[in-house]
Parts: C-alpha cells; sequence; structure tokens
C-alpha cells in the first residue's frame, strides 16, 4: 500500500466521522424550528465575532514572535499571522493537529532552523492546552452538571474532585517541566526511550529535546509573560468569542459554562478525527448545553457562527498563500 493510499484512506476516514456525526446532529434538529432560530438571529454581533477572532490571531502573532527569539529566529508578525491563517485554510482538508504542519513548514523556510521552529510551536501549543485544560477544568468543577440532575445526587462531588486532582496533576507536572533541574533529568529520561529508534529519528528527537531545553531557562518571568498573553486572548478572548457567539444566536448561558465548553472544544480541536472539528463542535454544544436548557436547534446556530469565524480566517488564509505564490514565481522569474 502507498503513502498515497494511506493519506487518501485517513481523508476518507475523516470524511465519513465528520459526515456521520453533521447527519447525526441534524437528525435531532427541528429543521423549521432552526430556521426560526436563523430568523430571529442577531446578525448584527456576528461582525464583532469576526474582528474578534482576526484581533486575537494577531495577538497570538506577537506571542509567538516572543517565544520564537528566544529559539533565535526573528520573524515579523504579519509572517506569523500569514502562517497562522494559511494553517486553518489547510485544517478544512488535513485535520487537526496535523494542519500545524503547514505552518511549521512556513516558518521554517523563513528561518531556516527546523528543530528551533518545531520545539517553539511545541512550547506554543503546551502552553495554551495546559491554559485552557486548567480554567476548563476549575469551570467544569464550579458550574458541575453533575448538581443538575435529581437522578443521583449521592455522587456529585465525584465530577469536582477529578477535576480538582487533575488540575493539581497537570500544574505539578509543569512546574517540574519547566525547572530546570527536574525538567533536566526529565529530558534525559525520554532521551534513555529513544535509543531503541534508528539513528536518524533518534538524532532529531534529541535536536528537538535540547532545543525544548532552552524554556527551562528561560526564566520565571518569560513563562509568566506567555502563561498571561494566553489567559488574556485564547482564555478570556475564546470565551468572549463563545459568548457574541451565543447572543447572536440568543442563548443565554452562564460564563463559566461557556469556559469549559471553549476548553473542550479547543482540545478536541486538537484530535485528527474530522475536518476543521466539523460534527465534533456541534455534537459538543448542542449535547452539553441542552443541559442547562438551551435549545438544539439555537446550539447549532451557535456553533455555526463559531464555524464561521474559522471560514473568515481561512479565506485570509487563501490570500496570504495567493500572495506568496506569486510573490515566490516572480522572484523566480
Amino acid at each position: 500500500m502507498t503513502v498515497r493510499t494511506i493519506q487518501f484512506a485517513k481523508l476518507l476516514i475523516r470524511l465519513l466521522i465528520t459526515t456521520g456525526l453533521l447527519i447525526w446532529v441534524f437528525s435531532l434538529i427541528d429543521l423549521e424550528q432552526f430556521r426560526q432560530a436563523v430568523k430571529t438571529a442577531r446578525w448584527q454581533l456576528l461582525i464583532a465575532v469576526w474582528v474578534l477572532t482576526v484581533i486575537i490571531f494577531w495577538i497570538n502573532s506577537i506571542k509567538m514572535q516572543l517565544i520564537l527569539k528566544k529559539q533565535a529566529c526573528n520573524v515579523r508578525v504579519t509572517t506569523l499571522f500569514g502562517a497562522s491563517a494559511v494553517t486553518l485554510f489547510y485544517s478544512m482538508i488535513i485535520p487537526g493537529i496535523l494542519s500545524t504542519g503547514v505552518k511549521w513548514y512556513i516558518l521554517k523556510k523563513n528561518t531556516g532552523k527546523s528543530t528551533n521552529v518545531l520545539s517553539s510551536m511545541l512550547y506554543n501549543q503546551t502552553s495554551i492546552m495546559v491554559v485552557m485544560t486548567v480554567f476548563g477544568l476549575a469551570a467544569l468543577m464550579i458550574t458541575n452538571p453533575a448538581s443538575l440532575s435529581t437522578a443521583n445526587t449521592e455522587n456529585q462531588w465525584l465530577l469536582p474532585a477529578v477535576c480538582g486532582m487533575l488540575i493539581t496533576v497537570i500544574i505539578l507536572v509543569s512546574l517540574l517541566l519547566l525547572n530546570s533541574r527536574a525538567g533536566g533529568k526529565i529530558i534525559k529520561a525520554i532521551g534513555v526511550l529513544l535509543r531503541p529508534l534508528p539513528v536518524k529519528i533518534r538524532q532529531k528527537a534529541q535536536e528537538i529535546l535540547e532545543q525544548a531545553a532552552i524554556f527551562q531557562t528561560a526564566g520565571a518571568g518569560f513563562h509568566l509573560t506567555i502563561a498571561s498573553i494566553t489567559i488574556i486572548v485564547n482564555l478570556i478572548g475564546g470565551v468572549f468569542t463563545y459568548f457574541l457567539s451565543a447572543k447572536a444566536a440568543n442563548i443565554t448561558a452562564p460564563v463559566g459554562v461557556l469556559v469549559w465548553l471553549c476548553a473542550a472544544i479547543y482540545i478536541l480541536g486538537k484530535v485528527p478525527i474530522s475536518l476543521a472539528n466539523l460534527g465534533v463542535r456541534e455534537v459538543t454544544l448542542v449535547g452539553f448545553l441542552a443541559i442547562y436548557g438551551v435549545d438544539k436547534p439555537q446550539a447549532l446556530l451557535m456553533s455555526m457562527i463559531l464555524f464561521s469565524t474559522i471560514v473568515v480566517m481561512a479565506v485570509i488564509g487563501a490570500m496570504y498563500q495567493l500572495f506568496w505564490t506569486v510573490t515566490a514565481n516572480k522572484s523566480k522569474s
């Protein structure tokens, strides 16, 4: 079986999963009620959602520039913004975290430092995942959907307890990894585990680990700066995007619920099982918002508004891709 055949098979499976999830969601929706939800939607808020999304991507590009500087990579914010937009453009075809390979290729070509870029991207993605997971679990612990059910009141403490334990573990592991002494030992341990691998793969992985070790000596100030920007942009900005999208769909939901839904959909979006997170986002919003009394048609409309932000950034990405292609062709001629 050739590589192309395998890639085509994977793409076909993801298409089937995406289609299956969407069909299942739409089977739960009363189309007449959905049409009514569309008619009564506050579409003037859609522009605000799009503008906020662009601002979030721009500030994230500034944050990525700071991270890359630690790896001696100087990249313009416009290039980073364009690379992120192009990544979303390709995410319409290449699912989940796999589409970030496009961003890595663009930045590698721009800097000539593949391992430096990769370790910077890993640090950036890990920091976002940690922040979103910790705050998502905290919001889930506070809102506790299990408390809304009267069927089993004895085990309502279980979800908050599990969330609390997971938060503790994530924070402790993060602190250990960022500590130069403890983190250094962990990197050495990973290096030992890599020994059975082929020489080329082992050497490449070792280079990435060595580059990642640079962040262990970056200092607490640097990590706090990155964490603060991540909280303000990805968490607060993301939740505000969800809030505006909910308002546009005439949905009223507690802010805490929007926090853990935003975190859950972000994390699930990194799992390469669907295209542009289609289906996964719809199932999550329709399923969980129903617990809080939100009608399924309105929840579906909210998910479509959120999907429109991906389309907007994908269009910007397509424009960047076209510009870079034309510029490259002119330079060759």
